[in-house]
């Protein structure tokens, strides 16, 4: 049977560019889903109340053609003067009469089945333009089966989301329904809407043996949906692979989740042994896919949740994004036009840049440390100290005129032999400015290929991938030294970058490698940075 408004599997959630975004991450395993993605407004007053309306009848039928009361019907105004309603009507008898005001309205309607496990019919009328007296009849004969499965034959089925969205005179309002991934059966009422004008989408998971799946499908027209298959072979899917490390050698499960970039979805979630990996298949047809990661948790520590949005999914291609190892340092993000690291508005200046970011360079959502503050000077005088909230500040610096600054962030991270320290000092002149203006603020990426306690084997020659991100990415690097220490930072080798990489001479079984970096973009401004004992050798 479906259901509007259950304790998700998955969460929901409202992609880009459609106003709304849960601050829930897509692995929360219980979160609520609404009935609909629109807010609906208090019941229409005063003009609206008072504008011609016609009578709407809807009749409810069953599979056998029989009055039903075993429906869910939602009338919801989209233009016109009655585009602030929304009524659920239902009456025992199967017949419900409205009086609405003139306009344009979405219709959409569930019928439950007359046995269990016989799936549920959803009835949907994208375009109800209501300028007379009318009848409509909800009529579960016409619909048609939604079967979309994935090749492997053992793989059971979790749920789905089925979801309309019509925009209309500037408006856009929307249905959507949850039910299980198996047995839906779905028609289009009433005349086509414009062109385009109707965005439809199907999105089921299934569970395998080999790997779990993630079966999304969106159309633009101006119908909804009459019945739906599709039966991906194996080839058509895209791969998205997710390794999930313990550095801190505790164990424990994590979870990993994918989720449409765009739409209103259900997410799909799995549980994983660290270190563990677990794989998910997902249709290109969907669009980009959202991954996500979140480690077990201690008592009295949140899980940490990292996330790896907008990746491409192509047929045939595996995408595989390692989550929570080393090597703990600041990160720009993975993006081109990321998010600046700090910025200067007025005589205020802010930092706000990932220092503990992962490996990889995914930002967790509560950084693990033991210590961490953020000094700024000006001009060689204090202007003050934050404590806490790796990578995070804000300080009033009182003069508009400009000035060389020194903004320092440390964090200290891990314990007794896993005990890591990231330090980063960028100097750069700024003065007041009229807007929130991004500091010249630059890090330096060190990713060497661990496995996933976070370990490289001792002894051999290790190639580390050296990459700039923020303003002195590419061109904008004047001058880059590296240094390197085997011995817990009390001595420093100086170790050319020839092709993005560093080679390292890892040290014996139980030792760590510390980075140092020494950057200058070329307007002038600095970044001095140390990743102490930033991965270990086994």
């Amino acid at each position: 049977m479906g259901s509007r408004a259950p304790h998700a599997p998955a969460a929901l959630r409202r992609g880009k560019g459609r106003g709304f975004r849960p601050a829930l991450p897509a692995l929360a395993l219980a979160a609520a889903l609404t009935a609909t993605a629109f807010t609906v407004p208090p019941a229409a007053t005063g003009s609206a109340a008072g504008s011609e309306t016609f009578t709407l009848t809807l009749r409810h039928l069953d599979r056998k053609g029989a009055p039903t009361d075993a429906y869910a019907t939602r009338v919801v105004g989209v233009s016109g003067a009655g585009e602030s309603v929304e009524e659920r009507p239902h009456d025992s008898s199967g017949t419900v009469t409205l009086r609405l005001p003139r306009g344009r309205y979405l219709l959409d309607s569930e019928l439950f089945p007359l046995a269990k496990g016989a799936g549920v019919d959803w009835l949907v009328q994208p375009r109800l333009d209501l300028d007379h007296d009318t009848a409509v009849t909800l009529d579960a004969r016409t619909t048609s089966p939604v079967d979309v499965r994935p090749p492997e034959a053992g793989a059971r089925p979790q749920h789905a989301m089925s979801f309309v969205e019509v925009r209309h005179d500037g408006r856009t309002r929307s249905a959507n329904l949850m039910s299980s991934a198996d047995g839906l059966r779905v028609a289009h009422l009433g005349p086509a809407a414009e062109p385009g004008s109707v965005t439809s989408s199907f999105d089921a998971y299934w569970v395998g043996e080999r790997a779990d799946y993630g079966l999304g499908y969106r159309f633009a027209s101006g119908r909804s949906l009459t019945g739906f298959v599709r039966r991906p072979a194996a080839g058509d899917l895209a791969t998205l692979t997710v390794r999930a490390a313990d550095r801190d050698g505790t164990g424990g499960v994590g979870s990993a989740a994918i989720l449409p970039s765009e739409g209103t979805s259900l997410g799909l979630g799995a549980e994983l042994t660290r270190p563990g990996t677990t794989t998910f298949h997902v249709t290109p047809e969907r669009g980009a896919w959202d991954l996500s990661y979140a480690t077990p948790g201690t008592p009295g520590t949140p899980p940490n949740l990292y996330e790896a949005p907008d990746l491409p999914a192509r047929a045939g291609v595996t995408t595989v994004h390692t989550f929570d190892n080393a090597v703990l340092g600041p990160s720009l993000g993975r993006a081109t036009g990321s998010t600046p690291g700090g910025v200067r508005d007025g005589d205020r200046i802010a930092l706000d840049l990932p220092l503990l970011a992962d490996g990889e360079g995914h930002a967790p959502s509560d950084p693990v440390f033991r210590s961490a503050a953020t000094t700024l000077h000006r001009d060689g005088v204090l202007v003050g100290t934050h404590r806490g909230d790796p990578g995070r500040a804000s300080f009033t610096v009182g003069t508009p005129d400009r000035a060389r600054y020194r903004l320092t962030a440390t964090a200290l991270h891990g314990t007794g032999t896993r005990e890591g320290r990231t330090t980063a000092v960028w100097a750069f002149d700024s003065a007041a400015t009229t807007a929130s203006t991004p500091l010249p603020l630059s890090v330096v990426r060190f990713t060497p290929p661990l496995d996933l306690d976070g370990t490289a084997p001792a002894g051999t020659e290790l190639r580390v991938p050296v990459t700039v991100q923020g303003p002195a990415a590419g061109s904008g690097t004047r001058s880059l030294r590296v240094r390197v220490s085997v011995d817990g930072g009390r001595t420093w080798t100086e170790t050319p970058v020839v092709n993005g990489a560093v080679v390292v001479r890892n040290p014996a079984a139980g030792g760590t490698v510390s980075f140092r970096a020494a950057l200058t973009d070329a307007r002038g401004n600095t970044l001095d940075q140390t990743l102490g004992n930033a991965y270990r050798t086994r």
